[in-house]
């Protein structure tokens, strides 16, 4: 009986496998097989990707045919149509080959360039049979807004990453078998069609990156079968429909990257089977509800980028199954220690963790306390962000008990303290391990040697004191970010070496020791290391050593920060090997001599800092061909020459350009006109005469308050990591000096004070609506205000004083609600101080050494301005009451005369006239 069962078990094998190996077996179509070899000497098949159609074989032995087992019909055509290698493919601009192939129900021409089949829509109705049809990436540029079909088979379609330009026709969601929909990429634009549809098995629609710019339609959440849905990055505008969504089978839904600026729905907390929600990236407020706690299915919660606020949802820890939650930048607020304390409430109670979470992201709110001990118990944590809020308080190694597979820990700038035993060897090995700002205590942290594997570290700020230990920099030579400023530590720092496992792999590797007290000589680096800041301790000595030591290598240094050290002498000539850099910072020093003409060398640089120095000499003409500079500052130095035309016309992109207290002189060309980005000029202190030009409101920047901001550009925000090295600059405004980072790229500034300039103040000034501070003090410049200066609506600061100015102060700079700061002390103005809330708050000092009046002077006009027009319109009023009964007088005399002259002088008028009334007399008695 045995060998009957295992008899019958082998004739089965064999005939099914008999039965799927008969598409091997010569049984293929002729006609299809024409009809497919005519598909590829008609197509176009650079990369030959149907190479292996041989007219010899059989064509169910073709790549990518499939046929019917019994029947040898083709039912599933498969083209590959694009190749990665040579970056081209299959071009195919008809289908008429197609109409053959009538039991197709899978056509997959993914990859295919069907930019030329203009009727790719009918192949819907050449194949009644067909089920899939995908073109994913085949270049298509049109869809028809209407198109009848007779499919009624059709389950899954793919116009994925094509390009069409026009808004998704209601057709497509006609076929009433449709099970899929994928959208993804193709460029749809405008509405929704508008609905509803009847769409009983559609389960998943896949719409992301395109540009409806549109809201979102109701019926698309009534669909009760639905259970993937992605329209993230889709610029969707307004709110999410909160009507009664019946998405009860929904898994997975993306709304990401949106304009959507709703509340949360109520009916989202209905759908529990729901996985994955992304929310990220909108303008979503409100608060998150403590039924988020019904979706008990929810692997993955991303809501980071809103507006939401209110307490943390601490409901959201008794999500058992949730791996990843990311609610950062948002206006959460509340305690931290919420969320993680209801993590171990899972039944059984105590029986240690039962969370599955892995990535934890809570930064940028504003969440208070600190982390409870519960936090050690998520044993699968992996990544944890909770920086950028305001946690306070004492970690200790409890808090890390049962991290075991904790790889990233970022929770900088928040005032954290860890207390642990200096023999603390923590139970994971982190990659990234972010504390800037914690207090570790004055020893250097000794449980960091531990961290073999560690690539990111910042304990900067931490208040450690004293030398580095030797292993410690032995370590480093695998870190790739290293920030250990603003602490308090001293000593030499050895040469820099990057591990052997290390070794020609890409960056960046970023070393940030500023604001400490090292000192001695500079340490080499290699060249892989792209971002150096050892700027603020007390290296001495000079450059040469630092910058020529490997003449014949190119580094790939693009930030050097060595500002505020004790270095000496010369800069050297080395700056050809050093030819990536985009910032070279040498501020505060003891460097003489010129400027090097090598700096000419360095074709990328954005920022030059060399303030604060005895450097001589004119400006190297090499330094034009630096013309992607944004910022030069040269302040307080001895820098001589003219002001070269080519700063203008060459070095166009600068936005800050600082040449105070040098011994510039000569006229200031034109030219420098040309500088449209240009936010603060500061030439103050200097030799320089002559007129202001009359091109100043081409500083277009200085007109609409920043430069404009270009595709491609950042903001003056030069470091790999954003945030870590801002550009700076020290501007004198208000009588004061101020240094501005984060907020420069929204100040503008113009300052030629001390100067020997004279001539008018051009009225072209008043255009440059933009800018916030002025000063022109201490130069030569006669004739009046300008008039149009209440145009300058955010003006801040305005200094004119010690200049020959005349005239009055004009009255509509009273207008000027911004002014914060005015000096117009010691000209030749005349006049009433104008009226208006800010002026008269202002020091007398401000206007001293005029032939002013009126408030905060003491000096009293003689007449109030006010007082003698209303005088003036009293006299006025009385003139005219004067002249009209002069003009009554006048008319009587005229009248008078007009009348009784002829009676007197002319008889035969005199004697008609008293007849007349003799007459009328004698009638009226009668």
């Amino acid at each position: 009986m045995r060998g009957l069962y295992y008899l019958v078990l082998v004739l089965f094998f064999s005939l099914t496998v008999t039965l799927k190996l008969s598409s091997c077996s010569g049984i293929c179509k002729e006609n299809e097989k024409k009809a497919l070899l005519r598909l590829r000497k008609e197509a176009n098949d650079p990369t030959n990707v149907l190479s292996s159609w041989i007219d010899k074989e059989d064509c169910c032995d073709w790549e990518g045919v499939l046929c019917h087992n019994v029947t040898g019909s083709v039912v599933e055509l498969t083209i590959n149509g694009w190749d990665w290698t040579e970056l081209r493919g299959l071009n195919i601009d008809n289908f008429q080959w197609l109409s053959s192939l009538e039991n197709l129900d899978s056509l997959d021409m993914s990859g295919v360039d069907l930019s030329e089949a203009t009727n790719w829509t009918e192949v819907i109705n050449i194949l009644p049979s067909l089920v899939n049809l995908r073109f994913s990436n085949c270049s298509l540029h049109s869809i028809p807004p209407l198109f009848d079909h007779n499919n009624s088979v059709l389950e899954n379609l793919d116009l994925s990453l094509n390009n069409f330009s026009s808004p998704i026709p209601g057709w497509v969601f006609s076929f009433s078998n449709l099970v899929s929909l994928d959208f993804t990429g193709s460029n749809f634009t405008g509405s929704f069609p508008k609905g509803p549809f009847n769409l009983t098995s559609f389960t998943t629609f896949k719409a992301s990156s395109n540009s409806f710019s549109s809201a979102l339609p109701q019926w698309l959440f009534d669909l009760s079968n639905l259970e993937y849905l992605d329209l993230s990055y889709c610029g969707l505008e307004g709110p999410i429909p909160s009507g009664n969504g019946n998405l009860t089978k929904l898994t997975y839904l993306s709304l990401a990257s949106n304009n959507l600026n709703s509340t949360i729905p109520n009916w989202l907390y209905g759908c529990k089977n729901l996985e994955t929600l992304n929310l990220k990236k909108n303008s979503l407020e409100g608060t998150v509800s403590d039924s988020i706690s019904n979706l008990t299915s929810l692997t993955s919660i991303d809501m980071s980028k809103n507006y939401l606020s209110g307490k943390l949802p601490s409901v959201i820890g008794k999500l058992w199954k949730l791996e990843d939650l990311d609610l950062s930048e948002n206006r959460f607020e509340g305690e931290v220690s919420e969320i993680f304390n209801t993590m171990n409430d899972c039944p059984p109670i105590g029986s240690g963790n039962c969370s599955s979470l892995r990535t934890l992201t809570l930064n940028d709110n504003k969440l208070i306390g600190n982390l409870p001990k519960s936090f050690g118990y998520l044993s699968n944590l992996q990544f944890c962000y909770i920086l950028n809020n305001r946690l306070e308080g004492v970690l200790t190694e409890e808090h890390f008990t049962n991290l075991t597979n904790l790889k990233f820990f970022s929770a900088s700038k928040s005032n954290l303290t860890l207390r642990v035993s200096s023999d603390w060897i923590p139970p994971f090995q982190a990659l990234d391990i972010v504390i800037g700002g914690w207090r570790l205590g004055s020893e250097f942290p000794l449980w960091i040697q531990s961290q073999q594997s560690i690539v990111t570290l910042d304990i900067s700020n931490a208040g450690i004191v004293g030398e580095v230990p030797t292993w410690f920099w032995n370590l480093s030579s695998q870190i790739r970010f290293l920030n250990m400023s603003h602490n308090q530590l001293i000593g030499e720092i050895p040469t820099f070496s990057i591990s052997d496992s290390n070794m020609g792999s890409g960056g960046p590797w970023l070393i940030y020791l500023s604001s400490n007290n090292f000192s001695g000589s500079l340490p080499h680096i290699p060249t892989m290391v792209t971002e150096l800041d050892l700027s603020d301790n007390s290296f001495s000595e000079g450059l040469t050593n630092f910058l020529c030591d490997k003449r014949n290598e190119t580094y790939m240094l693009e930030i050097l920060h060595l500002g505020g050290n004790l270095f000496s002498e010369g800069i050297p000539e080395c700056w050809m090997n050093w030819p990536e850099l985009r910032v070279v910072n040498l501020r505060e020093n003891k460097l003489t001599g010129g400027i090097p003409r090598s700096i000419g060398a360095l074709s990328n640089l954005k920022s030059l800092d060399l303030k604060r120095n005895k450097l001589s000499g004119p400006l190297p003409s090499s330094l034009n061909n630096c013309t992607r500079l944004w910022k030069i500052d040269l302040n307080e130095n001895e820098l001589d020459g003219n002001l070269p035309p080519w700063l203008g016309t060459r070095l166009s992109k600068l936005i800050v350009l600082s040449l105070q207290s040098n011994k510039f002189e000569g006229e200031l060309a034109p030219e420098l006109c040309q500088l449209n980005d240009l936010q603060i000029l500061d030439l103050a202190n200097n030799n320089l005469f002559g007129a202001i030009p009359r091109c100043v409101n081409n500083y277009t920047a200085m007109v609409n308050g920043r430069k404009e901001i270009r595709d491609g550009e950042d903001e003056m925000d030069y470091s790999y990591y954003v945030g870590v090295f801002r550009e700076s600059a020290r501007v004198a405004t208000k009588g004061n000096t101020y240094q501005y980072d984060t907020i420069l790229s929204l100040f503008t500034s113009m300052d030629l004070s001390n100067n020997n300039l004279s001539g008018n103040i051009p009225t072209s000034l008043t255009s440059l609506v933009g800018l916030r501070s002025l000063n022109f003090s201490n130069n030569h410049l006669t004739g009046s205000i300008p008039r149009g200066i209440d145009k300058m609506k955010v003006l801040e600061s305005l200094d004119i004083s010690n200049n020959q100015l005349s005239g009055e102060i004009p009255q509509n700079i009273s207008s000027l609600s911004s002014l914060s700061y005015l000096n117009v002390s010691h000209n030749n103005l005349s006049g009433w101080i104008p009226l208006s809330t800010q002026l008269q708050s202002f020091s007398p000092s401000s206007f001293t050494g005029n032939k002013l009046c009126g408030l905060p002077l003491e000096e009293k006009c003689s007449k109030n301005p006010e007082v003698e027009n209303e005088e003036d319109d009293t006299n006025g009023d009385d003139n005219e009451v004067e002249w009209f009964y002069v003009s009554m007088a006048i008319g009587f005399i005229v009248a008078f005369w007009g009348v009784s002259a002829p009676l007197l002088f002319i008889r035969p008028w005199r004697h008609a006239y008293f007849s007349f009334l003799d007459r009328k007399w004698k009638s009226w008695h009668t």
